[in-house]
Formats: C-alpha cells, structure tokens, sequence
C-alpha cells in the first residue's frame, strides 16, 4: 500500500453518514420548525423541535448499533464470467445483538451489484447471496466491502468500510458465436490441431443434432429423415482430437477482448465434444487436457491475457 493510501486510510472516519431522500425532508422539515420556534417562542414548537432532533439522535444510536459488530467473510464464486450476473455469497456474524437490514457492497471499481439481509442474530452465522455483475475480464482486486443499514427509520444510511483483501477472478465473456473445427481437416486460423483419432466403434449411446462442420458419415439417414432434420450418432468410444489453441499475435484493447472471448468459446464447445485442448498465449503454455477442471484452467489463463505482473 502507498504513502498517501495509507494516510487517507487513518485520516478516514470510522463510519459513513448520508441522507436518504426521506431523510432529506427530515431535515428541512426539522430546520423550518426550529426556525419557527426561535422567531415564535411557541412552546409547542419547542416541544415538536425536540422531538424531531430526539428521532436524529436514536436513528444514529440505533443504525451504528447494528453495523459496529458485524463480521464478514467473503465465499468467491467457483466461475464468474464479464458481463452477466454471478452469485457472490457472504457470511455474516455478530458476538452479541442483533443487527437489521444490512446491505453489503464491494468498492472495487467495475462491480456492481449488493446483497441484502433483513436481520443478522447473535452467534448464528448468516448467508446472504449478491448477484453482482463484472464490466470485464480479469482479476479484480477486492480490497474493502461496505456494510450499510437504513435502519430503524430510513432517514441516514450509516455506513462501515470492512477490510478483506482478495482476488476475483472474472473469465471472459460467453455467447460468442464460433463453429468446430472440421473433423477432417486442419484447425482453424491460430489454433494448432494434432488428431488421436480412434475407432469410432463401440455401442450406441443417442442421437443427436449434427453440428456444422461435423463429418456427414455419422448421420443416421433414417432417424433424420423421420425427425425432419439431420441426427448425428453417438458411440461409446469416438474420435478424438487433441488442440492448441494460440494467442500468438500482438493484440491490444477490444482485439485482445474479441480474441479471448473466442477462444473462451471455442475451448468450451471443443470439450463439451470430448476433445482434448491446449492453450498458448505467448508467456503461458497450457498441454492439452480435458473435463471441468482443464477447462477452468483454460479460461483463468484467458482471463489473466493482458493482466501478467
């Protein structure tokens, strides 16, 4: 951390205190009846002012009550991808009390999104789940998160920085439209294929859709010309194909997003086919492999593509 992070961090004040827009008129309201007490000296009014600072004063007490003891421990999600929502959960738990309508909020820049809980009970550890949403790819440094509660009268929101340093990392973005490599030629533009084919033998697993690009001698004409459309046949052992997938070229700003986004894709669907993929960005080799875990490596090396320290 800097100097000058560090000097704002000690200079800060412990809580956050801001008008809703009910609280807003709280105020006005407040001032106008004080002002009209001082001009006056109607009893009444003095009477009403007191009230109205006497709700300040225990909307205060009441919301900082609530926020003071909370602990929270950030649960990051196993896959996240830029621009669509993923779960993000926290554990909240207080030592005694009890707090009510806490909001919770990551600080980093690029997130958006916020978990709510109605009440959090002493020595019961509670889970909350955020739908937060990513701009982009790539690690996000998650340094502080802010608690917040409205609570008892929704005039202040009192807030509270919590400090939990991590990292998230967020994959590329999904639905880019790619097509599989054709079975019986070469890899497409950037990618490198090496074929471990295999029989094709063995007994018969389904049916289904032909994808473009897919060898026609699978079709089975007879069940396509029943549905109306082309039906691919499925055998326990099929061929299976071996692909690297490069990053080789020198790409920057919205290329290099398009790029990543497309290989994100392609290593998917080539997986999801049974093949087994590799990856070459340039700094960081990946040998070829499959099932979820190989795939996830695969799109955390995509996502750190521009961010290497």
């Amino acid at each position: 951390m800097s100097f000058w992070k560090r000097l704002r961090a000690r200079w800060r004040a412990p809580r956050g205190l801001k008008f809703t827009r009910s609280g807003r008129t709280f105020f006005v309201v407040t001032i106008g009846i004080g002002l009209g007490a001082l001009n006056t000296g109607n009893n009444l009014l003095y009477l009403v002012l007191g009230l109205l600072l006497s709700l300040i004063v225990v909307s205060g007490v009441l919301s900082e009550y609530c926020v003071r003891d909370v602990k929270v421990r950030r649960l990051l999600p196993d896959a996240a991808h830029a621009a669509e929502p993923f779960a993000m959960r926290y554990e909240l738990q207080r030592e005694r009390g009890l707090g009510f309508a806490l909001s919770i909020r990551e600080l980093a820049p690029g997130l958006t999104g916020e978990a709510f809980v109605a009440v959090v009970r002493a020595g019961e550890p509670t889970i909350v789940r955020a739908q937060l949403t990513a701009a982009r790819r790539g690690p996000y440094p998650l340094a502080e998160l802010e608690v917040s509660t409205l609570f008892p009268f929704g005039l202040f929101a009192k807030t509270r920085r919590l400090e939990l340093p991590e990292t998230l990392l967020v994959f590329p973005r999904r639905g880019f439209a790619c097509v599989e490599p054709p079975e019986s030629g070469g890899a497409p533009a950037g990618d490198g294929g090496n074929p471990r084919r295999r029989d094709g033998t063995g007994d018969l697993l389904g049916l289904r859709e032909l994808s473009h690009g897919e060898d026609a001698r699978r079709v089975h004409w007879l069940k396509s010309a029943t549905y109306g459309r082309l039906l691919r046949v499925e055998r326990e052992r099929e061929e299976r194909r071996q692909f690297v997938l490069s990053l080789a070229e020198r790409l920057e700003g919205e290329a290099l997003e398009t790029r990543c986004e497309e290989l994100a894709a392609l290593a998917r669907r080539l997986l999801d086919r049974g093949h087994e993929v590799g990856l070459d960005t340039g700094g960081h080799r990946i040998r070829p492999g499959g099932g979820p875990g190989h795939e996830r490596r695969v799109l955390s090396a995509l996502a750190w593509v521009g961010f290497e320290r």
